[in-house]
């Protein structure tokens, strides 16, 4: 039985130490379906992209999938600069935080 995903409201009222490891299971849970990997697998957070195995071109659509997951836009040189799950876990943390807070001043 999966566990119901939150929405990008949801995830960005989390704490911040919640939303923190609710993003990085989604975006583990993304590299691992893009790795052909199973969901009990242990993917190492601080192993570069392309050393897992990844192409470019599978980088932009696990990119695609966590825009839509996460209602925020990813710039494309963010997942080449953060070249690893725990870097682009931290950048989308901060990322969602700075969301909650504009979102928060209108």
């Amino acid at each position: 039985m999966t566990e119901a995903l939150p929405t990008p409201y949801e995830l960005a009222a989390l704490p911040p130490s919640e939303r923190r490891e609710t993003l990085e299971n989604l975006i583990l849970a993304q590299f691992r379906r893009a790795l052909l990997m199973e969901p009990d697998e242990d993917l190492p957070l601080d192993s570069g992209f392309f050393d897992l195995g990844l192409t470019s071109l599978r980088l932009i659509e696990i990119r695609s999938s966590l825009e839509d997951q996460l209602g925020i836009g990813i710039d494309a040189a963010v997942v080449f600069s953060q070249p690893t799950i725990e870097q682009l876990v931290d950048h989308l943390t901060r990322a969602m935080a700075g969301s909650t807070t504009e979102e928060a001043s209108r």
